[in-house]
């Protein structure tokens, strides 16, 4: 019985000492920033329509409305469909107040009039008083920095030409990429974006676009055409890799210690 006590109460330690480190993980940009809505790769106020064989690698909703057409089949979606109902209402809710904090953020450059294609940008926040346009190749280079964040403020609308592309370098990640838009975003045929759109209307994707973020619409509809839509994932950095390896010793050695226990317990 004393063997049995003292395994069990180093069984609570260790299972005190993961919960710790667990919680000293940091949060993900998107996490901090979206909240609910973080695992929504599509979310639209009034309706969210598809054409065609869109993939969506995430969660897809729809809130105060409920309309979502194109899908089972021939859209995939990856993910849980929310069609009204509180989730979906929550997410809607906290990417309002994203909009509202991306707006406030004091700009370091303003690019009004100045196309995004064949621009080199780092990190910070980029301000433009109208439309925004992106022809060619935008690069946003982190610097070797994985947490660089790349904010962009649109007065009105954001729109790709076709087969436009974003690269990211030295360690940029879509996943710190915002794009708020103070009206409607269009992605031209064939782009490849890269970062979360919080569009104040609608959002649409041109026939073969992709997108690594979230296309979030507050008051309007997102309109799909053959697209795949793919929620991006942080990739920690080196000190939180310590920490997750830390975790999966401990619950490596947490599970020996409960084989052994129950060894003891049955002699």
């Amino acid at each position: 019985m004393q063997i049995k006590g003292a395994s069990e109460m180093k069984n609570k330690c260790l299972l005190a000492a993961l919960v710790a480190l667990a919680s000293l993980l940091p949060r993900s940009k998107a996490e901090v920033m979206l909240g609910a809505a973080e695992n929504f790769a599509v979310l639209a106020s009034s309706t969210v329509t598809s054409t065609g064989n869109t993939v969506i690698n995430g969660d897809l909703g729809v809130s105060p409305g409920t309309s979502i057409t194109g899908f089972y089949p021939p859209g995939i979606v990856n993910g849980t469909t929310y069609a009204g109902g509180a989730v979906a209402q929550q997410a809607r809710d906290d990417v309002f107040t994203a909009y509202l904090s991306l707006s406030n953020e004091v700009a370091v450059q303003n690019l009004t009039g100045v196309d995004l294609g064949g621009l080199t940008l780092v990190a910070g926040v980029r301000n433009f008083t109208s439309s925004a346009q992106l022809t060619g190749t935008l690069t946003l280079d982190a610097q070797g920095d994985s947490n660089a964040r790349f904010d962009f403020q649109i007065g009105s609308t954001l729109t790709t030409a076709g087969s436009s592309s974003i690269l990211l370098i030295h360690g940029a990640q879509a996943e710190n990429v915002f794009w708020q838009v103070g009206s409607s975003a269009t992605l031209g045929a064939n782009t490849v974006f890269s970062g979360s759109i919080l569009a104040d209307q609608s959002i649409t994707l041109v026939t073969g676009a992709s997108l690594s973020g979230r296309a979030l619409a507050l008051n309007a509809a997102v309109t799909l055409d053959d697209n795949i839509i793919t929620v991006p994932v942080a990739i920690p950095e080196p000190s939180t890799f310590c920490l997750l390896a830390c975790c999966a010793v401990g619950v490596r050695t947490w599970r020996r210690m409960a084989v052994w226990r129950r060894k003891v317990a049955r002699s």
